[in-house]
């Protein structure tokens, strides 16, 4: 009877620490696109923003207003870039492509993580993440194109996501920057 209860208790206990396993931002951890351990953890305290990114889309561009957006307000906030080719084949370089591509065309020094998948059935956890009401808290969205942001607050809160035509400097997201 004894044995019985306790393995009930160890197998509810297993299964709850797989679900709640990744429950929080901070518990996820990447690859940077050199291939470095990256801990979320490490983001506390600043408010992050998350862009899935590709050097062959229309809105490559905006690697420049990132970089930007980094340089004004890099004590605060973190731009983690996610290369993805997701769509139309628009990031089919390498990791040293990439990189080079990054940092010869538009000088950036924010950080990059590994190229991953951001919709379908390999996307990424933290797209998983990001992309869901039940694992998030707060809403369900789907990734539409390249230079989809997503807002993560101090806390580890997703706070909103921004469609790629919304550009990283915009209004909305100097005023949450700006927030307290």
């Amino acid at each position: 009877m004894i044995t019985k209860k306790l393995f009930s208790l160890l197998s509810f206990l297993m299964i709850s620490a797989v679900i709640y396993s990744q429950s929080s931002f901070y518990d996820f951890k990447v690859k940077t696109l050199e291939g470095k351990d990256f801990d979320f953890a490490s983001l506390k305290g600043k408010k992050v923003m998350i862009v899935n990114t590709a050097s062959k889309c229309g809105y490559t561009p905006q690697y420049e207003d990132l970089q930007v957006l980094h340089e004004q307000f890099g004590g605060k906030l973190a731009i983690i870039g996610f290369p993805a080719n997701n769509f139309m084949n628009q990031e089919p370089g390498t990791a040293e492509e990439i990189r080079q591509f990054c940092t010869e065309k538009y000088e950036v020094t924010f950080q990059l993580m590994e190229k991953i998948s951001v919709k379908g059935d390999d996307m990424h956890p933290l797209y998983q993440w990001l992309t869901s009401k039940d694992k998030n808290g707060v809403m369900d969205s789907a990734v539409k194109w390249n230079f989809q942001k997503y807002l993560i607050d101090e806390n580890g809160k997703l706070v909103d996501v921004l469609y790629s035509k919304e550009k990283p400097g915009s209004d909305k997201v100097i005023a949450w920057l700006s927030a307290k």
